[in-house]
């Protein structure tokens, strides 16, 4: 059992940046591959960014590559999603997410999932 508890979310004008945080605690952090993902209203669960047990390995969303940056800290039981340059079309609840073995796009198939953080891009 893995538990997960998104932080860092709030309102920002368009362009700006926040740090959202998953703090992990429960089974060993270092064994799960790990994703981000948003939902906006009315809108389907989708993919941001995903990231290997190790670090290595990191996969983003087109919508998102180049603005936004996911990490980990498995000493600190952390996972980190760097957004910049924000845009009013960012705005949703974003969500971490854990799986054992490899990180996915597909939310389905993830065993793990925070309760949420609300980000606002204002235009």
């Amino acid at each position: 059992q893995v538990q997960l508890v998104e932080s860092g979310g709030g309102l920002v004008q368009t362009g700006g940046s926040l740090s959202l945080s998953c703090a992990a605690s429960g089974r060993a952090f270092s064994r799960y591959a790990m994703g981000w993902f948003r939902q906006a209203p009315g809108k389907e669960r989708e993919f941001v960014a995903g990231i290997s047990w190790s670090g290595i390995s990191t996969q983003y969303a087109d919508s998102v590559k180049g603005r936004f940056t996911i990490s980990r800290d498995n000493a600190k039981n952390t996972l980190y999603l760097q957004m910049n340059t924000l845009k009013p079309e960012d705005t949703a609840a974003y969500y971490c997410a854990a799986r054992p073995g490899v990180w996915s796009t597909s939310a389905g198939v993830y065993e793990y999932w925070g309760q949420g953080t609300q980000v606002t891009v204002s235009s």
